[in-house]
């Protein structure tokens, strides 16, 4: 009896499992238009408290965490950008204290068709040391490959380290 119940319990789980999976994939990012990169201004635009630096909202946006929130010591950032912010799938994100000094560093990783003028949405893993407490900076840059200083691109916000 034992070992149908469980058998009953995995095909339950599977099937749960695997219908989350299919709505997950039908869920779209919003259809905005293209910003073309040489009508991106090139000084540093703050709108709420992210700053835009050869940015806007039209190429990157961030779901998690918000602008001003409350975060542990691990916590997740979770966003869209337009296909050609990533190189080989991924970009950098930094972590800044109040000084900006860089407490960690870590990347951004596409969860979708990364080659694309369209948005793609992202996800990335960031665990700032244990004995910081306190304000910090999100910083989300373009990825670079060439180096090129004119190809440079990030978006920032605050955020309070607390826990």
């Amino acid at each position: 009896m034992k070992q149908s119940t469980i058998l009953i319990f995995i095909a339950l789980s599977l099937v749960v499992g695997f219908s989350f999976l299919l709505f997950v994939s039908t869920l779209r990012a919003p259809e905005v238009p293209l910003l073309p990169e040489s009508e991106i201004p090139e000084e540093e635009v703050q709108t709420e408290t992210i700053t835009y630096k050869n940015a806007s909202a039209d190429l990157v946006t961030v779901e998690l965490p918000f602008p001003g929130a409350v975060t542990g010591k691990e916590f997740g950032i979770i966003g869209q950008a337009r296909g050609y912010w990533f190189f080989e799938g991924s970009f950098p994100i930094e972590i800044l204290d109040k000084d900006g000094n860089v407490l960690t560093m870590g990347i951004a990783t596409a969860l979708g068709e990364w080659m694309t003028e369209d948005f793609v949405k992202f996800v990335s893993e960031v665990k700032v040391p244990e004995t910081y407490i306190g304000p910090a900076t999100v910083v989300l840059k373009k990825d670079n490959p060439s180096g090129e200083p004119e190809h440079d691109a990030s978006i920032s916000f605050p955020i309070t380290i607390e826990y």
